[in-house]
């Protein structure tokens, strides 16, 4: 695939970020555009693997090689068809997937891999640029009707799925944006909205009916939705943050990082937020604790309201520069990583635990910590955090987001009502074809699967898709997606 000696003859280059200085300035996406000859050379670079490892490394087990030496060729509209063929928003994954498939290339056993994201997002903007992304208006329709609960990735992935193959799909969705956190977690920057818009509106005119402001147990009872739908698809996505209950972690100033992240991206929609409820770094040492990708995305975000410092610290050990030996290729690597937002400054420490937090007037002022050591059970193997002696020190903030991840989807109204069975995570259980323990009601996504990926996501609401057109149709033309993998 590709160019037989693309990988000799060119290095990785992915797009250029745009100037540091500039971005933090405004909420546009970080990345110039990238020259189609630069792209088509990237592509090149795809090795003619006997056995593409990227399929397995992508959990939508997306045609990689065989758009990338599309793309090469310059045969762009065949290379859209190939990457619709298995993800149905790669406007999404390709600007916010951390690229398992990338993980897994070949390439990367001693160099670096293919720029297959960054290849990902330029195949479809051209598609969109060149009129070639229609709306797929079924050309047939069956006498089924399903309701899809959370209009996220997964749920917009099963609807989309469902209503090509002739069923009448509603997505009901409890805030008043489609999208998920699509719409309302993930910064500007990373994700513009008109990119999230510009597809929903084809999967309106592809005949989807969306309800927003509904609250299934609440506007819409639960006995009305299983007596209405021929199926339901559960797609709420994992809710339920991990939260710090110590000394001090009731005061004003200390907030879940997801409020923190949807209130910007509404106030961005031009929503009115009163003072007395705007959350804003501006001018506050800020201390954000999480060093995942909700953590990033927060520290991008103090950085463009003004922040006076931003501290970023994360309980567990700081990852190595190189794979540990237990870490081989094609796995996932457990690295170092850093982000865009880390280009942008702030400082990022590990090892650090808190204590307790303390203020003023109602107010957090500082936050109190000490540094630990992981060290292993000699009986279990299993490590725990240990205090190291006289390690102790405090922050002056004025604003703390906790983005320390979610335990599960919210299990009081729908959930409870249906009497669906949890896993021993308190996520949606569900069979290989998503189906739970109640016929007819099915999960996908976070709900089932637990925090995770927009690309995992995607995958499980395809996965679903297939499993509810062969529960309601007895077969299903739909692809079945194996939703194993290495990520």
């Amino acid at each position: 695939m590709g160019k037989i000696t693309g990988f000799l003859d060119s290095n990785r280059e992915p797009p250029k970020r745009r100037n540091v200085v500039e971005r933090i300035k405004d909420w546009q996406e970080f990345y110039q555009p990238w020259v189609k000859e630069e792209v088509q050379a990237q592509g090149g670079r795809c090795m003619n693997c006997a056995l593409p490892f990227c399929h397995k490394g992508c959990p939508l087990g997306n045609l990689v090689p065989d758009w990338n030496d599309a793309v090469y060729k310059g045969r762009w509209e065949r290379a859209l068809q190939l990457l619709h063929s298995t993800n149905n928003f790669p406007e999404f994954t390709g600007r916010i997937c951390p690229a398992p498939c990338e993980a897994s290339c070949v390439l990367a056993i001693n160099d670096e891999p293919v720029t297959i994201e960054y290849i990902e997002k330029e195949i479809v903007e051209k598609g969109f640029k060149e009129d070639w992304i229609i709306p797929q208006i079924p050309q047939f329709h069956t006498e089924k009707r399903i309701a899809v609960v959370g209009s996220g990735p997964a749920g917009l992935a099963a609807a989309q799925q469902l209503n090509q193959s002739g069923h009448t799909v509603t997505v009901f969705e409890r805030d008043e944006y489609i999208g998920g956190l699509l719409t309302l977690g993930i910064p500007d920057f990373k994700l513009d909205k008109y990119i999230v818009r510009r597809r929903v509106d084809l999967l309106i005119k592809e005949g989807i009916n969306f309800q927003t402001n509904t609250n299934i147990g609440i506007d819409v009872s639960t006995e009305s939705l299983l007596k209405e739908f021929d199926a339901v698809c559960l797609a709420g996505g994992s809710t339920v943050p991990r939260v710090l209950d110590m000394p001090g972690s009731d005061l004003h100033g200390i907030h879940v990082a997801m409020e923190y992240l949807t209130q910007q991206n509404r106030f961005l929609a031009g929503q009115s937020i009163g003072t007395e409820r705007r959350i804003t770094a501006e001018g506050k040492n800020v201390v954000i604790l999480g060093g995942g990708d909700t953590g990033s995305d927060c520290l991008g975000t103090a950085h463009r309201q003004n922040a006076k410092e931003i501290y970023q610290f994360e309980i567990l050990d700081e990852p190595p520069d190189q794979r540990p030996s237990d870490n081989p290729w094609p796995l996932w690597p457990l690295v170092l990583r850093s982000s865009h937002a880390h280009e942008e400054g702030g400082l990022r420490d590990y090892g650090i635990m808190t204590k307790s937090f303390s203020g003023q007037n109602g107010n957090v002022t500082r936050l109190h910590a000490v540094r630990v050591t992981w060290e292993s059970d000699s009986n279990t193997g299993r490590k725990s955090p240990k205090e190291i002696p006289g390690s102790e020190f405090q922050i002056e903030t004025g604003l703390v987001l906790l983005a320390m991840g979610f335990l599960h989807p919210q299990h009081n109204g729908l959930i409870q009502e249906l009497g669906v069975t949890l896993d021993p995570r308190g996520n949606v259980q569900t069979d290989e074809l998503k189906m739970t323990n109640i016929p007819g009601v099915f999960s996908a996504g976070d709900m089932s699967r637990g925090q995770s990926l927009v690309v995992w996501a995607i995958a499980e609401g395809r996965q679903a898709a297939y499993g509810i057109d062969q529960y309601l149709m007895a077969r299903s033309n739909l692809p079945s997606v194996n939703l194993g993998g290495w990520a």
